[in-house]
């Protein structure tokens, strides 16, 4: 199968802008994949890169034969994992796209737990938001993604929803974790509020529900990492929010609070992939128990 390689020297430069640093990644002499693409282009008629001073650039074309490749790709992936589920051998890899709500706990242990059914599968877990979510799929990145409040498109197919609650999260000896009880938002504008940045999905719920009260957002720390915003809380009583599944830590340290402001809106964890495509056997197997999992995790879900 060279000609699958070749294809897969085109997509490393398609994906680094660069022949050098693909050949690197490659671990081939740059000379080869130039050759390389240079007969691709031979046997297309066009070329599908621009050559730049530095690096090069895919042409109209080359974006064209790009999906074209990635599409094969992840096709031949399908038909691997079929082959290898005839033979019993439960090999492969997954891919999964993330919220980052999900990486201190929820997904380690749900990888864990499959790999133990299934210990010769591999896994690719990438932490993102709903947009890199998307992007990874439509490149064929990734063949699922489990992220929070995943909007609408027509070319994703969603396999389940699980609601989940937005809480406010603090280090457990601040004054309102002290007592029990939820909080409300008035009560958390008091001390030092150590936010996710706008493109998160619990801080739009957040925000879309302050437009229709009087309680206005003063962020003294905002950032896109919620690990950083966790070792904010254990400095000045400070204050930040997050999804359940991902709000408390191991060992108690950070607690988190229902807010009981009235008509406080809820999200959805969306577990979801590209219509049309045909995933991988074992991708199916790791996509059944997650729903289960998500399910026991979810409100009432025992």
């Amino acid at each position: 199968m060279n000609h699958l390689r070749f294809l897969t020297y085109f997509d490393e430069v398609a994906r680094a802008g660069s022949i050098r640093q693909a050949a690197e990644a490659l671990h081939v002499a740059p000379s080869a994949v130039n050759r390389r693409i240079q007969d691709l282009e031979e046997e297309l008629g066009v070329p599908l890169f621009e050559r730049l001073p530095r690096g090069v650039r895919l042409t109209a074309a080359g974006e064209l034969f790009v999906q074209y490749v990635r599409g094969r790709a992840s096709a031949l992936d399908e038909v691997r994992s079929e082959i290898e589920e005839l033979q019993g051998l439960r090999r492969g890899s997954v891919h999964v796209v993330a919220s980052q709500a999900l990486a201190p706990q929820f997904m380690p242990q749900l990888v864990a737990d499959f790999r133990r059914a299934h210990p010769l599968v591999e896994f690719q877990v990438r932490i993102g938001d709903h947009v890199q979510a998307l992007r990874a799929l439509r490149t064929f990145e990734t063949d699922l993604v489990l992220v929070f409040n995943l909007s609408p498109a027509p070319d994703l197919d969603v396999v389940a929803q699980f609601e989940q609650r937005l809480v406010a999260t603090m280090h457990r000896s601040h004054p309102l974790a002290q007592r029990p009880g939820g909080v409300r938002l008035r009560e958390c504008m008091d001390y030092p509020l150590v936010l996710p940045n706008r493109e998160a999905g619990g801080r739009q719920l957040l925000e879309r529900y302050l437009l229709r009260s009087s309680v206005k957002l003063r962020a003294v720390v905002e950032s896109n990492s919620f690990e950083f915003l966790r070792g904010c809380l254990r400095h000045g009583h400070a204050i930040s929010f997050q999804i359940a599944i991902g709000a408390v830590s191991e060992g108690g340290e950070i607690v988190a609070r229902e807010i009981t402001d009235r008509h406080f809106p809820g999200g959805h964890l969306v577990l979801a992939h590209l219509r049309g495509r045909q995933l991988p056997v074992i991708a199916h197997a790791f996509m059944a128990d997650a729903t289960k999992a998500l399910a026991r995790a979810e409100p009432g879900g025992g």
